[in-house]
């Protein structure tokens, strides 16, 4: 059965959708290639099972690659592909925007925290 989208933004979000894809995805770009317990500093909310099935499904679309070095202990590290590096402008337009809106609830009197990582560097923004 052909798959049919009413507009483009719905394939986007299939294949960047939900809590963790477009986290996961800024992080790659801003770090280039991550190791798994390196996602888990980086992402503290996320469990090892979402975080293991979130890799899977962005490297099932295409948008990450996997390396498996063949070591003990193993080590597995994550980066962009080509595919996914093209998701760039769009994540910086995303993260803008959601320092902006934060913005705007804490000038509204919400208490609102934005940790962002700068080279491993918390930098806190507060009104």
């Amino acid at each position: 059965m052909k798959k049919v989208y009413n507009i483009g933004v719905e394939a986007t979000l299939e294949v960047i959708g939900g809590k963790w894809k477009p986290v996961i995805l800024c992080h790659l770009t801003h770090h280039g290639k991550i190791r798994t317990n390196e996602f888990r500093r980086l992402i503290p909310g996320i469990s090892q099972k979402m975080l293991t099935n979130q890799l899977r499904e962005l490297e099932q679309s295409g948008l990450i690659n996997r390396k498996v070095f063949n070591q003990v202990p193993p080590k597995v590290e994550y980066s962009l592909t080509p595919y996914g590096q093209e998701m760039d402008p769009v994540l910086n337009i995303l993260c803008t925007w959601g320092e902006k809106h934060i913005e705007m609830l804490q000038d509204k009197g919400e208490d609102v925290l934005l940790m962002q990582r700068d080279e491993d560097i918390a930098i806190k923004h507060t009104s």
